[in-house]
């Protein structure tokens, strides 16, 4: 059985929702349970966890994700980064698989430096980073990203956007993620 934490800030509601659609990937995959983390709840509990951090720390895999604000995560999300220097110490993290995806309102956006920010972050930890090994073919990964998962949502309110090729995308993203959990962790 895999634990995979997907931990993510959202400010309006998109990147939840793609957090939600990489959670039905991780889930289609066979002995794999999924924990969604809003990173500025890291503090509560979390599916049984007595707080976001066990769930983090039990995990063998975590998801980072961030809507792009100005060419980089969103502040929240940089405050629960920031504050991962107690899992860094002691090395809690070291050789989980790592992965990350990012939202903005075009369809580049500068999601790359997001992304980017993700896997230093995992490399600060000794994570290994799974990229997400998705060609383009115009409606899957259609925005072109492949250190990480990159998604376009429209100026327009979450119940519309991002659409369906992002949305499907985000899933087999998810599923490719808990696959490489699975395999690492034979």
């Amino acid at each position: 059985m895999s634990n995979i934490t997907i931990a993510f800030h959202s400010g309006y509601g998109h990147t939840k929702k793609v957090a939600e659609a990489v959670a039905a990937g991780v889930e289609s995959v066979a002995g794999t349970t999924v924990h969604l983390l809003d990173v500025t709840k890291v503090d509560e509990p979390l599916d049984g966890f007595a707080s976001g951090w066990d769930a983090l720390d039990a995990s063998e895999g975590i998801i980072f994700g961030s809507p792009t604000y100005m060419g980089g995560p969103s502040g929240p999300f940089k405050t629960f980064a920031d504050s991962t220097v107690s899992r860094w110490v002691g090395g809690a993290w070291q050789d989980k698989l790592a992965a990350g995806f990012s939202n903005s309102g075009s369809n580049y956006g500068d999601k790359g430096l997001t992304l980017y920010y993700f896997v230093t972050l995992a490399s600060q930890h000794g994570m290994n980073w799974v990229s997400k090994a998705l060609k383009n073919d115009g409606v899957t990964n259609r925005n072109g990203f492949s250190v990480g998962l990159g998604v376009q949502s429209d100026n327009d309110s979450p119940e519309v956007t991002p659409g369906e090729a992002d949305l499907n995308t985000s899933k087999k993203f998810g599923a490719r993620f808990a696959e490489a959990v699975a395999r690492w962790n034979k």
